[in-house]
């Protein structure tokens, strides 16, 4: 809740000696907890009671205790009877907390982003806006695909539920932005990790950018992509795109803020030259690719573990991720995928096996053109045999509870 607001519900900070009024229950002698003690300067409330707190935001005094307790939204002062008194920094970080609870993030994930000491409350706003720009695409797609149901059905035709699950899966991506991939999509929650490591990065240069997903709402992106067919299914609104290639950047030393990479690196000629340029020309580089060790490639996904093992060859004289890393002075931080990803990249459907038995889906990731069609036939026949036998479900049983899985996507940032 911003100042003004606080202002408007009567509400203001005291720069002076701090009164303590308490109030009491109506037809009794006792305090009531949800109501009474709040601190006032001149009958003019500096902070707010738990209870109209709890009445304001719309959840529940117990909610807020909950918070309170695991160290989510602390209020800053206790009333000299111990009651929770909230201040306006206080209203201002549950607004946080909510805002990313109803876009989709658990607990942890919430207490981590409004935690960051690098994002001020002006960060938090611009990322709430692009994630909530993101929900408001789906859920237009969403009534599209209700609206061509209602259609079909005015005009007596059947659907089966394969067509109409469907309208709910690959086919709800088809209705947002026509010129995007129908599985390739911005994740909210990875595209939250990319931009807060932006910082406060105003100018931001996008290597690889392809068709434009994750690039930044609210700061001046400029795009770099050698492919004309990836150029051509760039949004109208999108960033100015030019034709250049990650190792030979067309910029001068230093000219951006920040630059970054998304889910590109491997398909540069010479990723450790590409991201030395990216250090070049931007004082801050965000990069997020994946781990390709051995133990990663061949163990830890089961795609690649138990259907898909030319993967791994794939990058045989590959640099290692430390290499990477250290040629930029990056840190590597892991990026759980979760198991609802919008974003179709390889890893995406971990608990969605079917996923990868649709054409369409396997075509958005260059992997599977990669390793070859005699590869690619084999493993879709043996994952669709297991699927249907119940073995697949058999052999990743643990995965059945997880929301999210670390598969060795990784973000450097240096």
């Amino acid at each position: 809740m911003s100042q003004a607001a606080f202002r408007r519900h009567g509400i203001r900070e005291s720069k002076g000696p701090v009164a303590v009024s308490h109030a009491r229950a109506a037809g009794s002698g006792a305090l009531d907890p949800h109501v009474a003690s709040c601190r006032i300067v001149g009958g003019v409330e500096e902070y707010l009671t738990v209870g109209r707190l709890a009445g304001l935001a719309g959840v529940t005094v117990r909610t807020l205790h909950h918070y309170d307790e695991i160290g989510l939204v602390r209020p800053s002062a206790r009333t000299v009877a111990g009651y929770r008194a909230y201040s306006a920094g206080d209203v201002e970080r549950l607004r946080e907390v909510l805002a990313y609870r109803r876009l989709g993030f658990g607990l942890r994930e919430v207490a981590d982003l409004v935690s960051d000491p690098s994002a001020d409350a002006v960060a938090h706003l611009r990322r709430l806006r692009g994630l909530l720009l993101e929900q408001r695409d789906r859920t237009d797609a969403m009534v599209a695909a209700i609206d061509r149901e209602l259609e079909a059905r005015a005009k007596g035709m059947k659907m089966t539920p394969e067509e109409q699950l469907e309208m709910f899966g690959p086919r709800l991506y088809d209705a947002i932005g026509g010129a995007y991939s129908a599985t390739r999509r911005t994740e909210p929650r990875i595209a939250a990790r990319i931009w807060d490591a932006l910082g406060d990065a105003r100018t931001v240069l996008n290597v690889g950018a392809g068709t434009g997903s994750y690039e930044p709402p609210g700061r001046d992106v400029t795009a770099v992509e050698p492919s004309a067919v990836m150029r051509a299914q760039r949004p109208a609104a999108a960033a100015p795109c030019v034709a250049a290639v990650a190792e030979s950047l067309p910029s001068a030393d230093g000219s951006f803020d920040a630059a970054m990479a998304v889910s590109t690196v491997h398909h540069w000629r010479d990723p450790v030259a590409g991201l030395r340029e990216m250090r070049r020309v931007a004082r801050r580089v965000v990069v997020l690719t994946f781990d390709a060790s051995e133990t990663v490639l061949r163990h830890r996904f089961w795609l690649t573990r138990d259907y898909l093992p030319e993967f791994a060859g794939l990058f045989t004289g590959w640099p290692s991720l430390a290499g990477m890393a250290g040629a930029v002075g990056a840190r590597a931080e892991p990026v759980p995928i979760p198991w609802d990803c919008a974003d179709g990249l390889f890893e995406a459907y971990w608990r969605r096996p079917g996923a990868y038995l649709e054409d369409h889906v396997r075509r958005a990731v260059s992997t599977w053109t990669r390793v070859g069609p005699q590869a690619e036939q084999r493993a879709v026949r043996s994952l669709r045999d297991d699927i249907a036998s119940g073995r697949w479900a058999e052999r990743n049983r643990d995965l059945a509870g997880l929301d999210e899985a670390e598969l060795g996507l990784r973000l450097l940032v240096a």
